[in-house]
């Protein structure tokens, strides 16, 4: 069957973008933020941003355009030997990733329609926790699990130009609009200059101390929000044609990814410094409860909290269609199964494996780490050793096309992808490891042993 293609580079650029923003940036980025020091983790995102991730979406995006393939045809046919097997990784990843996703975005989804109906009016933290504890876990979490797996679901089965682009083209705009509105208020309120201390100047002696833990999680955030390591931009690559730009398209597409985040702190940091609230406690479930209790005791807090867990609900499932994408490009290009019945099979899948989530919290944990800290920072490892190392050659000519003459442009690059990305990247990979090895023997075994 003849492969898809975008109509248009903003459609891809938007998709790309949509990939990237998601609950990455604007659920998991404040709590995470707020875990490790506020600024001195802003500073250590940034900088791997600019010099790790823009350097991976490349490598991401040569792969892609080359083959015209999803990540497993795209290794088999550069690679050879185990490399040719090395797709299969971005395949669990996924499937990982989004069967836990879906949970949390149908949270957003929930949240939403409680705000619609009820308000936001649980001021006592203890009882807007134990509201987070109603939403998180039960049947109707697995209600709106399924509602926004078969929202994901119908939009990838209408193709990439009727579904993903079309619907990119509308939510992207819509998040960039509602953000910097919900900034532009947040201005307003009376904690904002020492959320924006808190936020904005770093203290390098905290980084300094407690790089063990900022590193691996500054690394895993970057990953996540940019979403390489799980195959998305070799995909999405893969329906370029040859006349595009890659350094300037991967340029537009981390920008926007981090300004969102950026502007994501300055909406939550400032309504939580206004009623007195710590950032960073709580963990995944923090921006529901520290945000409800927020909403609660502000002006127009029931608007704000509407309009901000709608907009997030958007943003994740502009993500989430992403990363279906790569689970059905693989059937279709290598199984030769149809785009409807393939969207149906791998959706059921993933929502099945998502399933456990909403049992019990401690599965999102499992999920989050194993995916977040180890399978996206192997993923981009693997991918930055077969370019950096095995084939610089097709790397740099890939590159080349859409862009003309790269002086010694194309070999910075190569040599930035197969040295500091890569040792970077094993640190953070080891570091992860260790991190997920203490879960496992911690939380999870005392979990286990009280069942």
């Amino acid at each position: 069957m003849a492969r898809e293609t975008w109509a248009t580079r903003a459609g891809f650029i938007l998709a790309a973008v949509g990939s990237a923003v998601g609950l990455g940036n604007i659920w998991r980025f404040p709590f995470i933020t707020g875990q490790y020091g506020g600024s001195s983790f802003l500073i250590t995102y940034l900088a791997f941003v600019a010099l790790i991730g823009f350097p991976a979406i490349l490598v991401e995006f040569v792969i892609g355009r080359r083959t015209d393939r999803n990540p497993v045809g795209a290794l088999r046919e550069l690679g050879s030997g185990a490399w040719s097997y090395a797709g299969w990784l971005f395949v669990v990843t996924g499937f990982i990733i989004l069967s836990y996703y879906s949970v949390v975005a149908g949270w957003f989804l929930r949240y939403t329609l409680i705000g619609i109906t009820e308000g936001f009016t649980l001021t006592d933290p203890a009882e807007a926790e134990a509201l987070f504890g109603t939403v998180s876990t039960g049947l109707d979490t697995l209600l709106f699990h399924a509602v926004f797996m078969l929202c994901v679901i119908g939009i990838i089965a209408a193709g990439v130009r009727r579904g993903i682009e079309l619907s990119v083209k509308v939510m992207v705009p819509a998040i960039l609009v509602l953000l910097l509105g919900l900034a532009a208020y947040g201005f307003t309120l009376d904690g904002a200059s020492a959320a924006y201390a808190y936020y904005l100047s770093p203290d390098f002696g905290t980084i300094a101390a407690n790089w063990t833990e900022i590193l691996p999680a500054a690394a895993g955030q970057a990953f996540f929000t940019l979403s390489l390591g799980m195959g998305v931009m070799i995909t999405y690559a893969s329906y370029l044609g040859e006349d595009r730009n890659l350094a300037a398209d991967a340029g537009i597409i981390a920008t926007l990814d981090t300004l969102v985040a950026v502007l994501v702190g300055f909406v939550v940091f400032p309504v939580l410094f206004s009623v007195g609230i710590e950032p960073g406690t709580g963990g995944p479930g923090a921006i529901f409860v520290s945000l409800t209790s927020a909403f609660a005791g502000i002006p127009g807090g029931r608007i704000l909290g509407v309009v901000f867990f709608g907009m997030v609900g958007i943003a994740a499932l502009s993500s989430a269609i992403s990363i279906l994408e790569v689970l059905v490009s693989y059937l279709i290009d290598e199984v030769g199964v149809a785009r409807i019945p393939a969207s149906a099979a791998v959706g059921v899948a993933v929502f099945l494996l998502g399933v456990p989530v909403t049992v019990d919290l401690i599965f999102l944990d499992l999920y989050d780490l194993l995916a977040d800290g180890i399978l996206l920072v192997l993923g981009s490892l693997l991918l930055a050793l077969f370019v950096g190392w095995v084939i610089p050659d097709v790397g740099r000519e890939e590159l080349r096309k859409g862009i003309g003459d790269l002086g010694g442009l194309g070999d910075a690059w190569i040599w930035a992808v197969r040295i500091p990305i890569v040792i970077v990247v094993i640190v953070s990979l080891y570091l992860g490891i260790v991190d997920y090895a203490g879960f496992l023997t911690g939380d999870f075994a005392d979990w286990l042993a009280a069942r």
